[in-house]
């Protein structure tokens, strides 16, 4: 859970609907100071020089990261996963080895002790340590994507930097504390309070964080808690904290245990009248949540690495056995209903380092601002990588579901695929759930539409204000909507540098103008109501995931012929990829206007009301 700790106490006052979009609203990020290719495809516009070429790493720091990542390799391959595994503990030795090997501080400057590495590099690195063993790659990604040093190094004071980044680069482990038991996703009903001393000095901790990993065994946290109201004011803001573990009133209530990821430290952290000093708010007060949102940009960039890294190994598995094992006189990957999974892993595992690549790459190059591609790389490669596991599973058969322990002891390969299965499902909630990320790409892909209709979608607005932001929105549409109607993708010979390629990209463009059209349309028919279509809009960002994915495989896939030009495999790969990312993406937009979502939403609202509780006779309690 590297990215979503959490707390418990009291229930959570009620926020109304209008409260929490207020809170969500202010953390948002609002400008867009630097180009974004995914929020120009939702604008219908294949904007392909803004990753081709993609970007390049700086050689003097490959050459450097080259040799940690040596030695990364070196470790990881010493270690013990099923002892991990058993005893639900990384051993004490291994983190210190870590710790010599410089792993806590992989992008702290060197300045500060750290290695000074790329985000690119820092990915490769959890990634080959989290496809040996989950809960060592959670453990340093969570100290630090989301712990002390990211925050710091980007909001962190001067006098903060050269207080904590040497001593979390030479392995003082950190944690995030911002989840309660009642708060997840909505920060509005967050309990975790901060007072400040009277002589102002300090301020005063009280309230209970959840699902905090690295909780039980962390130096230094960052805990989010509400401050008093600013002047003019009347919503507390939630702001963040630099807290001493050992702090006189911080207690790790529990030592939380779960399906995967055995040997990940994760529990119940509860503050009790802790005294925490005015120089260690990071930022200032009431912007945490936006350090929040802020520092997640990046921070949840490891989970697409370590998600391709474990799509690439299930196709090595997957082939190995695959061509192996018989059944009917013919390897099973000769038999059409196996080949197909197959080849369908092989391609969406390219597809999936290449968005893991592009998105590292953007982040390096600081050119981008990377919100939508962070959010849409975390989206489809912890989707891509459960995916793939369920292949797997299915090609492996009982194989698959017997554990690694159970294999071994009657002579078989100690494959692993139960726990990996085990292990990936959780990139599915953490660091932003598939949901959330679906939510927060929709919010901000109609963002400049909600700008343009102002009090329009305001319900409690002044008719007079609401009919202002009508015709605000009527003349942005009229002038954006031509532009949609024709495009380079119409015509035969454009992208011809991609060549076999060029047809998926002249594809990607015609879509791209036909999202638009379609977000226009769903505009018109639902109004201000389309922000709680919320199948409808997932449907929408289904489509520009895939537009975007498409793109990444086209681009990476050429730069990799480009630098071996007797190298096919990268196009055939590419080019299966797409086919399959078009038939995706016509399903979707078919089901905008033609669903049985409003079937559907009837159905669950009666069974929240109990009328269907006969499904249920014979069953045992459920608490």
């Amino acid at each position: 859970m590297a990215a979503e700790p959490m707390g418990g106490g009291a229930v959570a006052p009620a926020a109304d609907e209008r409260e929490a979009r207020q809170v969500a609203e202010a953390a948002r990020e609002t400008e867009w100071a630097q180009p974004s290719f995914v929020r120009e495809l939702f604008l219908g516009h294949l904007r392909l020089d803004l990753i081709n070429p993609p970007p390049q790493p700086d050689p003097e720091e490959q050459q450097r990261a080259a040799v940690f990542l040596d030695r990364v390799r070196q470790l990881t391959a010493t270690v013990d996963t099923g002892a991990i595994e058993k005893s639900g503990r990384v051993p004490e030795d291994l983190i210190r080895q870590l710790r010599e090997l410089g792993a806590f501080g992989i992008k702290i400057p060197q300045e500060y002790g750290g290695l000074g590495l790329s985000q690119t590099s820092y990915n490769r690195a959890i990634a080959i340590i989290g496809a040996r063993c989950g809960a060592l790659g959670v453990l340093l990604s969570a100290h630090q994507s989301i712990g002390v040093p990211q925050p710091l190094k980007l909001f962190g004071t001067p006098e903060q930097k050269r207080k904590y980044l040497p001593r979390l680069a030479a392995g003082a482990i950190s944690a995030f504390a911002l989840t309660e038991p009642d708060v997840g996703s909505d920060p509005a009903r967050m309990t975790a309070t901060a007072e400040p001393t009277e002589d102002g000095t300090a301020y005063i901790l009280n309230g209970e964080k959840l699902w905090c990993t690295n909780g039980p065994i962390a130096e230094l946290l960052v805990v989010m808690a509400r401050t008093p109201p600013r002047p003019g004011s009347t919503r507390r803001g939630i702001t963040a904290f630099i807290v001493e573990a050992d702090s006189p009133g911080v207690e790790v209530a529990h030592r939380l245990e779960f399906m995967g990821l055995k040997g990940i430290e994760n529990g119940v952290v509860r503050l009790r009248d802790v005294r925490v000093p005015r120089e260690n708010v990071i930022w200032g007060e009431g912007k945490g949540l936006k350090l929040a949102l802020t520092t997640l940009n990046t921070g949840r960039l490891t989970v697409p690495a370590s998600a391709a890294a474990a799509a690439r190994w299930c196709v090595a598995v997957a082939r190995q056995f695959a061509a192996a094992r018989e059944q009917w006189g013919a390897p099973i990957g000769k038999h059409d209903a196996v080949a197909q999974k197959l080849g369908r892993m092989a391609a969406l595992s390219f597809a999936m380092e290449a968005v893991n690549q592009l998105a590292s790459g953007l982040a390096d190059a600081g050119r981008s601002d990377i919100r939508l591609e962070a959010a849409i790389a975390k989206l489809f490669n912890s989707e891509g990588a459960w995916r793939s596991i369920d292949d797997l599973m299915q090609i492996r058969g009982g194989r698959g579901y017997e554990t690694a322990e159970s294999l071994a002891a009657r002579g078989e390969a100690a494959i692993p695929v139960e726990r990996v299965m085990r292990d990936l499902r959780i990139n599915l909630i953490f660091e932003g759930s598939s949901e959330i990320m679906r939510l927060f790409i929709a919010r901000e892909a109609v963002d400049p539409h909600l700008r343009s209709a102002g009090a329009m979608i305001d319900p409690r607005a002044h008719t007079g204000d609401r009919a202002r932001g009508m015709l605000g929105l009527t003349a942005h549409l009229a002038g954006w909507v031509p532009g949609l109607v024709v495009g380079r993708g119409g015509m035969p010979g454009a992208y011809g540098e991609f060549g076999r390629l060029a047809r998926h990209l002249r594809y990607v463009e015609r879509a791209a103008r036909k999202l638009g059209r379609t977000l226009f349309l769903a505009m018109g028919r639902f109004g201000p109501g389309l922000e709680k279509r919320q199948s409808v809009l997932f449907r929408l960002v289904d489509v520009g995931t895939q537009l975007f994915a498409m793109s990444a495989v086209c681009v990476h896939a050429h730069a990799l012929v480009r630098a071996n030009p007797g190298e096919r495999g990268p196009i055939r790969l590419a080019d299966l990829y797409c086919r399959h990312a078009r038939a995706s993406i016509r399903l979707s937009f078919r089901g905008v206007f033609r669903n049985d979502d409003r079937i559907t939403y009837r159905v669950a609202q009666e069974v929240l009301q109990g009328r269907h509780a006969w499904l249920e006779t014979d069953l045992p309690p459920v608490a």
